[in-house]
């Protein structure tokens, strides 16, 4: 009888704060325009770079919102951009700084559609991850990511205003 009315009091002690606990989040997403942006504005710098390529920007479920592949850029740029850009959203990280993160005893995971390879990056405003953006197609992944910095600096200070 102890362990039943005890059982019974430790319950009704949590009630409370299970009242407290939000029981829906609100996640903040990219406009249909803005990560339109964002991609015109990668492919704008890796046009001033000489270089054509693909372009893609994820949602944070890793589906794509907008793919721009240039007039010259190859088509296997396309499927590139966009595991670069999943894999950036998905680990929340520049892929420039995850080269070295998968050698060792344990190697690059084998998850089809993950690329570690400079040239993907998130797009993380206020705390919020919001999206992934994946540039394939320029002779360097280096470059690649410049691009896709480059488009997320064409609407970096709005998103940011935003959120304010």
């Amino acid at each position: 009888m102890k362990s039943v009315l005890g059982i019974i009091i430790v319950s009704l002690l949590a009630l409370p704060i299970q009242a407290e606990e939000k029981m829906t989040h609100n996640i903040k997403r990219l406009s249909l325009e803005t990560a339109l942006r964002i991609a015109q504005g990668a492919i704008e710098q890796c046009r001033k770079e000489g270089v054509q390529i693909a372009v893609t920007v994820v949602d944070r479920g890793g589906h794509e919102q907008v793919v721009l592949r240039d007039v010259l850029a190859m088509d296997i740029t396309i499927p590139i951009s966009k595991q670069k850009a999943h894999t950036a959203m998905a680990f929340n990280s520049p892929l420039s700084e995850m080269q070295d993160r998968f050698t060792g005893a344990y190697g690059v995971p084998k998850i089809d559609g993950l690329v570690i390879s400079a040239g993907g990056i998130p797009v993380n405003v206020g705390g919020n991850l919001m999206a992934g953006i994946g540039v394939s197609g320029a002779p360097s992944g280096e470059t690649d990511e410049k691009c896709a910095k480059a488009g997320l600096e064409a609407v970096l200070a709005d998103l940011e205003m935003e959120e304010n």
